[in-house]
């Protein structure tokens, strides 16, 4: 069966937004809790919010938003996709879980990332200097989630059997993912019994991603399927073709702004984005990252990358940047008209 999910991006309020609504900052997060709480109702599975940071999103502390959404719903799963793991001491992340899980009821996903270059680049840190951390903290991560213990001796955490509370309310510990965009890192993953998330790049591609943790799966001695694996995309959905093509060139040129801030990311794909000279590494956005139309459209051609892929978890971002009104429509839509069909998927 294929899960869904939001993928929450939370965006910034600009002043130009709200003039033109009439909203203020209290009323606009009001709006949006509103919005989580009804895409329980609608019947997701659950929310993954990002996390960034120094402006274009409010996510800047999404186990904020985690707990206050716990409080308005019952049944959704809830987490980050993924913790910027280099921003925080080791034991605080472990001990949030712990906390978050509680308050949720259990209803945590644990996702850890590395960042964003642009945005790490404003503390200090280097994508090195933020890899070595992170592999440092999920170390200690996957051992206290087992121990409730932080012992570790390393270049940037030093702990001394210190009891990490609370412990979280699933058993043995909630589920794990780890946003990755190559091989390697999807096989890494695999080796720590994590699930993984991707995205940007072509079907094809993420199926090979895919393939290739599934076979480190199986020679760790974990047990992975479909459910393990999840597809993110960028989704436009509207009652008619035409209206959804109009709202995907407004989504176009706000990514291409968005991408052009970005030096991981080629945009060979994006019709008419900057490129960057000298640029090297990093990956590609492909057309099959941006999804629109109908919602019977929308949902053949979700049906169509999972299974291609294999994804068992597909994670839409819906109307990525657009104004409140606009998301919440499409959060409708894509509930009564696109869920429907994609539960009923034999995947």
């Amino acid at each position: 069966m294929l899960r869904t999910w939001v993928f929450e991006f939370f965006p910034e309020l600009t002043d130009q937004t709200a003039v033109a609504s009439g909203q203020s900052t209290p009323q606009y997060f009001a709006d949006y809790l509103s919005l989580w709480q009804r895409d329980e109702a609608l019947g997701f599975d659950g929310i993954f919010f990002s996390e960034h940071h120094f402006g274009s999103s409010f996510s800047s502390s999404p186990n904020l938003l985690i707990a206050a959404t716990a409080m308005k719903t019952k049944t959704i799963r809830l987490g980050v996709m993924g913790v910027v793991v280099p921003y925080y001491p080791a034991a605080r992340i472990v001990e949030e879980i712990g906390l978050i899980d509680q308050l949720s009821g259990g209803r945590l996903e644990i996702g850890t990332a590395i960042g964003v270059p642009q945005e790490l680049a404003q503390v200090g840190l280097t994508m090195d200097q933020a890899r070595r951390m992170y592999n440092e903290a999920i170390e200690i991560l996957d051992s206290a989630l087992e121990t409730g213990i932080a012992h570790y001796d390393g270049e940037f955490f030093k702990y001394d059997h210190l009891p990490l509370l609370p412990r979280p309310a699933q058993k043995p510990q909630p589920p794990k993912w780890t946003t990755v965009v190559s091989a390697d890192s999807a096989c890494k993953a695999a080796r720590r019994h994590s699930r993984i998330c991707t995205g940007f790049m072509t079907t094809q591609e993420v199926k090979a991603l895919f393939d290739a943790y599934l076979a480190e799966a199986e020679i760790v001695g974990l047990e992975a399927g479909g459910d393990h694996l999840g597809l993110r995309r960028r989704v436009i959905v509207a009652e008619s073709k035409t209206a959804a093509d109009e709202m995907s060139h407004s989504a176009a040129e706000r990514y291409k702004a968005f991408v052009a801030n970005d030096p991981r990311m080629k945009f060979s794909h994006i019709p008419d984005a900057p490129r960057q000279k000298g640029q090297s590494g990093g990956f590609s956005v492909s057309d099959d990252e941006f999804i629109s139309g109908t919602p019977s459209q929308v949902a053949d051609r979700i049906i169509d990358q999972c299974e291609r892929s294999g994804a068992g978890n597909f994670l839409a971002i819906l109307h990525w940047g657009a104004g409140l009104n606009e998301v919440s429509a499409a959060h409708e839509l894509f509930g009564q008209k696109v869920l429907p069909i994609l539960k009923k998927a034999n995947l």
